[in-house]
Formats: structure tokens, C-alpha cells, sequence
């Protein structure tokens, strides 16, 4: 990808599940002058740089910090020229009972990617979202609505170093730190006959990894600053999962946990009056009057048409559904 070409580009999160396909993806283009991992596990960046060393992989380095500590992050984005900002805490449980751990990384440790690019006269930051932060219930997402707001409207804050903010927003990523599936395989090596069900009609949208990151990677591409970017996904209903996983009937209801939503939605009907339908993907453009409406209509005329504004994404009465031949197809890739 030319947008890489001769760049240094600044992982935050970049020992996470995503972080690190993130970065293995672009070692691989080889266009990148400097790949720079930023997180704050040194178990896992000790892991992770056995898996890619600096002898066979010259463009990489590894800096330990939090971006709670704007000091570190501000020294560690000093030379950077794109910023994928993945690093969050996620899990919807350990945040309602953890608030203040969530505030700080992700509204805190937002605000400091933000200070710390302008700094440093970084000309692009792409930041990861979740279908969590559109009409948040729980403080995971709650936080993250907020670090969405702070990204858009940080593109009215660069002034002349004209940093461009952007973000992505998707729905759960298959087999990532946490997320269902691997829980569930967990269970039946255990030995467990049933698998746990919050709610029979429960609905998710699914995105893999390999997805997650291409889409992330061609974001960072055609962003102009300002947008927040949708891929359009399958859906899939836990319990069809559940029965290709245990078998039919194999589930006890648990009933639904702290913080939790039978459905998910990505765009909710507030936001489709800002919403451009890009065919594979939508963009919701910022409600503000600086945004560039020279890209607005770059993207219409790239085939792009506004949506109604009766229009929602949700995973409940999305069009593209996971049946049990494509979940078996999934389960067997991961």
C-alpha cells in the first residue's frame, strides 16, 4: 500500500490481538520505513518480538509505555507519521466493575494520542471503535462514544499542523482476547456438555481478524479526517453458534450479564442523516462546519449515496446472515 510507503507508523495496542496482525501485515507490504509497537505488557512484547525479531524484521521496534502516561506516548511519537490506535480496555465485565481503569485508558489515553500527534506534527490517526459506542448501555461503550467524539473533533484542534483524526467502527472480532468463540471452545475442552446462553434471540456482528485489519489498513488510505468508517458485516444469532459448536438443545440460559445488549447496533437512526452508503462499507460524516465537503462529494461521486434517514444498522435486521455453513467455514479457519 503506497500510503505506507517510506513511513514511520506507531501501533498503540500493538501486542493485542489486532495489534499484532496489524503490524504483521505491514512488515509484510514492506513499505513502511519504521513499524514502531507501543503497549504496555512486556511479557508480550518479549513474546512477541521472538515471533518477530529485530535481526529479520530491521523495521521494527518495540516501546514499552501506557498511553495513560502522555509523557512516554509524547516521546513515542516523536519521527511518526500515522498512529493505528488500538489499545483499549474492552471486555464490557471488567469495566462496569472497573470504571475508573476504563476512563482513564480509554477517554484519558485517547485525549493523550491526540496531544501527543499534534505534538509531534503526526499527519494521520486512525482510531479503533466498537458497535458498543453507538447508543452505549455499558461503560465500555460509553467510553468509547466519548474517544470518538474526542477524535472527530480533534481535527478542529490540529490548526496549522493539520493532523487528521479519524475512526473506525466495527463489531466483534472472531477469536480475539475475550470474545466468544474461544470461551466456548474453552468450555468444551473442559469437558462441558452445555454452553452458557444469555438470551435466545441474542444477535452479534462478527468480523475477522484478517477483515478487521485490511479494513482498518484501507481506512487509513481514503480518510480525509473527520469520519468515522463502517464496514458492512455478517451477522450472526448466538444460539445458531452454540448449536454448530455443542450440538442442538446443548445450552443452559444464563440470563444477560452487567452491561450487556441483546443486539447490537452500528448505526443507529441519529446517525443515518450524516450516512453515505459506499456499497462494501459506510461513512458517517462529522455534524461540523469544517468538515470537507470536497470529500463529500468525492465519495458520491465514487458511487457513494446517502441513506435514508429511517436507516439503522443493526445486527438483529441486517440483510447478511451467518448460517450454519458459513459458521462451520468460520470455526474451521480460526
Amino acid at each position: 500500500m503506497q500510503e505506507f510507503k517510506n513511513k514511520s507508523i506507531l501501533v498503540t495496542g500493538g501486542t493485542g490481538s489486532f495489534g499484532k496482525e496489524c503490524v504483521r501485515n505491514i512488515l509484510k507490504q514492506n513499505k513502511a520505513n519504521r513499524v514502531v509497537v507501543f503497549s504496555r505488557d512486556e511479557q508480550k512484547q518479549y513474546e512477541m518480538s521472538k515471533q518477530f525479531p529485530e535481526t529479520k524484521y530491521p523495521k521494527i521496534r518495540y516501546f514499552l509505555g501506557d498511553i495513560r502516561d502522555y509523557t512516554r506516548l509524547e516521546l513515542a511519537c516523536s519521527g511518526i507519521d500515522i498512529i493505528i490506535h488500538a489499545a483499549a480496555i474492552k471486555i464490557v465485565s471488567s469495566a462496569e466493575y472497573n470504571p475508573t481503569e476504563c476512563i482513564l485508558t480509554n477517554i484519558i489515553g485517547a485525549q493523550n494520542i491526540i496531544q501527543a500527534s499534534i505534538k509531534n506534527n503526526v499527519k494521520k490517526v486512525i482510531a479503533l471503535s466498537t458497535d458498543k459506542a453507538a447508543n452505549p448501555i455499558n461503560l465500555y461503550g460509553a467510553t468509547k462514544l466519548c474517544s470518538d467524539k474526542l477524535f472527530v473533533a480533534a481535527n478542529n484542534l490540529s490548526g496549522k499542523v493539520k493532523t487528521k483524526f479519524s475512526v473506525v467502527r466495527y463489531g466483534n472480532v472472531v477469536a480475539s482476547r475475550g470474545s466468544v468463540i474461544p470461551y466456548f471452545k474453552q468450555l468444551l475442552l473442559d469437558g462441558k456438555k452445555k454452553l452458557p446462553l444469555t438470551n435466545k434471540e441474542m444477535t452479534r456482528f462478527f468480523i475477522t481478524l484478517e477483515q478487521g485489519v485490511k479494513f482498518v489498513l484501507n481506512s487509513v488510505k481514503n480518510m480525509s479526517g473527520g469520519e468515522i468508517f463502517v464496514p458492512k458485516l455478517y451477522s450472526i444469532r448466538i444460539l445458531d453458534l452454540i448449536e454448530v459448536m455443542a450440538g442442538k438443545g446443548n445450552f443452559d440460559i444464563v440470563g444477560i450479564r452487567p452491561g450487556e445488549k441483546i443486539h447490537e447496533v452500528m448505526i443507529p437512526r441519529e446517525e443515518s442523516l450524516n450516512c453515505i452508503d459506499m456499497k462494501d462499507h459506510y461513512i458517517i460524516q462529522p455534524m461540523f462546519s469544517w468538515w470537507n465537503t470536497k470529500q463529500l462529494k468525492k465519495n458520491l461521486k465514487n458511487k457513494g449515496k446517502r441513506i435514508t434517514e429511517s436507516f439503522e444498522y443493526a445486527s438483529n435486521t441486517n440483510k447478511k446472515w451467518f448460517k450454519e455453513k458459513e459458521i462451520i467455514k468460520l470455526l474451521k479457519s480460526i
